[in-house]
């Protein structure tokens, strides 16, 4: 098979074995640039995230009036506006980032003076309306077109509001919780599942109080931030993909250094673990209300079993659950995913595209409108994968395919650039051969 720009070659292998120090998390890269670009005075990451997705959120602030500068050492410094973002002259591009454009709009909601975000066309199909109805509530105007992007905000005097989310989201509750901070009175966020708190964190870190019961968090309003000093720790969404190829070796032995292990993300380690997979942390620190660890991961020698992820579970492991159905197929006992509507609407239909590339790569998959049935105990061979621009299913089909027989080819590979550039050399580099 011949690789070109937008395609790659897998090829088997026979272990996965070394050392991995990964990019910063995006959640928190993303966070910590959009707070830094308010706040008073001067933010500097170092490891910040090397994907596109967080690169727009830095654009996003310096367009606002926010100094965004990568020194020579990686590392990125932000000088901030001191709470008043500028209305810019032109839309604020997301790219491709989500979660860009709907944290962005919490914080913009506050803010004096008219903004429009508008993202690529992969962003621009997705569902919006969730931000626009709080964010409403509390007495900004948010203008969607038929519910997607390009949102037109007109900002405003906000007042606090008490607000459920109907469907879990982080991405929800930290645009709330943005524009509960500039706003009058108290917000309160309930959600019927925990989901991660990068969002609270990042705001204690950069100097906010909020409070956290067991199913609500509530910042008050008309709060300063002041910039911080932090390196933001390796993500565990891109460990994701290694961790997983890890657990299809008998003779594996994967260590990742500095990586995140906040607990509202770690999920995957138990998931690992029940599957049978050997997990050790070890060196466990906290930094900036941040859990970072050294993480080793070896395989069972008799192989993985098998599981069911559904309910509050399947929430957690939203962005792992591609990774985790590519590799279902090798287990013994296969894994069932159900309650996982939400893969409907991300960057693609992962439900429909995580089927349609195992079938292609000869494997049994029943779908169901929720989630996927892929029996274990399966041999796959490689085969044409479709990515469908999704940097998920490209990078969990290439771990896949390491175990299938024969090459795979990657159609699309140029999407794993968007969160996670160095994937591909990153995997070579531990892949045995």
């Amino acid at each position: 098979m011949q690789e070109t720009a937008t395609e790659r070659v897998i090829s088997p292998a026979r272990n996965i074995e070394g050392s991995l120090r990964l990019p910063g998390d995006k959640s928190i890269s993303h966070r910590c640039a959009l707070l830094g670009g308010l706040a008073e005075g001067v933010t500097r990451l170092t490891n910040f995230s090397t994907g596109a997705d967080c690169t727009s959120s830095l654009g996003c602030v310096a367009a606002l009036g926010a100094q965004v500068v990568r020194k020579p050492d990686g590392a990125v410094e932000i000088s901030g506006t001191g709470g008043q973002f500028r209305p810019p002259a032109e839309p604020l591009d997301c790219g491709n980032s989500g979660s860009t454009m709907r944290m962005l709009s919490g914080l913009l909601a506050a803010q004096t003076g008219s903004f429009t975000l508008v993202g690529d066309a992969s962003l621009s199909r997705r569902p919006m309306d969730r931000i626009r109805k709080p964010l409403d509530q509390m007495g900004a105007r948010l203008d969607l077109t038929e519910g997607h992007a390009p949102i037109r905000i007109e900002g405003a005097a906000l007042s606090g509001i008490d607000y459920a989310t109907p469907i879990p989201s982080a991405q929800v509750k930290t645009a709330v919780l943005f524009a509960g901070m500039q706003a009058r009175g108290t917000t309160i966020v309930h959600e019927t599942v925990r989901t991660r708190d990068h969002g609270e964190l990042a705001l204690r870190a950069f100097g906010a109080s909020l409070e956290r019961s067991k199913d609500a968090v509530s910042i008050a309003g008309r709060q300063k931030l002041h910039g911080i000093e932090a390196e933001v720790p390796g993500d565990i969404s891109s460990a994701a993909f290694f961790l997983c190829a890890a657990a299809l070796f008998p003779g594996s032995n994967l260590i990742f250094d500095a990586l995140g292990l906040n607990p509202t993300r770690a999920t995957l380690l138990d998931v690992l673990t029940a599957l049978g997979a050997h997990i050790g942390v070890l060196n466990l620190e906290e930094k900036h209300g941040e859990l970072v660890g050294t993480v080793q991961v070896n395989a069972p020698p008799q192989g993985m079993g098998g599981t069911t992820i559904s309910g509050a579970l399947a929430a957690q492991l939203i962005d792992e659950l591609p990774v985790l159905a590519a590799i279902a197929p090798y287990t013994r006992s296969g894994i069932r995913i159900r309650d996982a509507k939400e893969l409907r609407v991300k960057e693609s239909d992962r439900i429909a595209l995580v089927a349609a590339n195992l079938r292609a790569m000869g494997a049994d998959v029943e779908e169901f409108e929720d989630g996927l049935d892929v029996p274990g105990g399966q041999t796959l061979h490689g085969a044409t994968i479709d990515s469908g621009g999704d940097h998920r299913i490209a990078m969990a089909f290439s771990v896949a395919a390491l175990r299938a027989e024969g090459e795979s080819l990657i159609r699309g590979a140029e999407a794993a650039a968007i969160s996670f550039p160095e994937f591909f050399d990153l995997l070579e580099s531990v892949a045995e051969r």
